[in-house]
C-alpha cells in the first residue's frame, strides 16, 4: 500500500484520543506538544494522563464524540478501533489506531526533532520496532549543528526571496552555504 506522507498542523484544532492506557498516554505528550486541544475518551484513565490537564470523558466511545475533530488516535482494544475507525470514516477523518493497522487510516511514524527539522519514518503500520530503529539510527547520523544549518538556511532564503532565486538554482547554493559553515571551523 502506498501511503502519502504529510505533517499535520494541529494547534488550536480538536484531536480526539480514544483509550487511557498507557499506549495513550505516550501520544497524548506529542500532540500536546504540537498545540492539539486534546480529549481523552475511556472507561478508565490512567493516572499520568489525569495529569496532563486535557479534557476527560470517563465512559465508553461513542461516534459522536468525534464531531468536530480534525484527527482521532485509537489506543484502545481492536473492537473499540473498529468501531472508531468506523466513526472516523463517517465524518472523513483520518484515524492512527495505534499498532492496529487493519483499524487505521493514517500512521504515525517513528519520528525525529531537532532545530525545526522533523523526520518521520513509517513501515505502513506493518513493523513499528524497524522504524524506531531507523529513527535512532538517522538520529546518531544527524549533524550535531542542525541549528547552525538552519540559521544559514532562513539567511539565504531570505536573500534569494528578495533577489528572485528560482527554487531549482536554490539547492546548490544551499549546498555552497552549508560548506561554508565547515571552512569556518578548519
Amino acid at each position: 500500500m502506498d501511503l502519502y506522507p504529510a505533517f499535520l498542523k494541529l494547534a488550536g484544532r480538536r484531536v480526539v484520543v480514544v483509550g487511557g492506557g498507557p499506549v495513550a498516554a505516550g501520544k497524548i505528550a506529542g500532540l500536546a506538544a504540537a498545540g492539539a486541544l486534546v480529549e481523552v475518551v475511556a472507561p478508565e484513565i490512567r493516572p499520568e494522563i489525569e495529569a496532563t490537564g486535557v479534557t476527560i470523558h470517563r465512559r465508553a466511545f461513542e461516534p459522536a464524540d468525534l464531531d468536530g475533530a480534525w484527527y482521532v488516535v485509537a489506543a484502545a482494544p481492536p473492537d473499540v478501533n473498529r468501531a472508531v475507525l468506523a466513526a472516523g470514516n463517517a465524518r472523513q477523518l483520518f484515524v492512527n489506531a495505534v499498532d492496529d493497522p487493519e483499524h487505521a487510516s493514517a500512521y504515525a511514524g517513528g519520528v525525529i526533532r531537532r532545530s525545526s527539522v522533523t523526520i518521520a519514518i513509517s513501515t505502513g503500520g506493518r513493523a513499528p520496532a524497524v522504524a524506531g530503529l531507523l529513527r535512532e539510527a538517522l538520529d546518531a547520523w544527524l549533524p550535531g549543528n542542525l541549528d547552525e544549518w538552519m540559521a544559514a538556511a532562513d539567511e539565504a532564503r531570505r536573500e534569494w526571496k528578495r533577489q528572485g532565486v528560482s527554487m531549482e538554482e536554490r539547492r546548490p547554493q544551499l549546498l555552497q552555504v552549508l560548506n561554508r559553515l565547515y571552512d569556518k571551523k578548519r
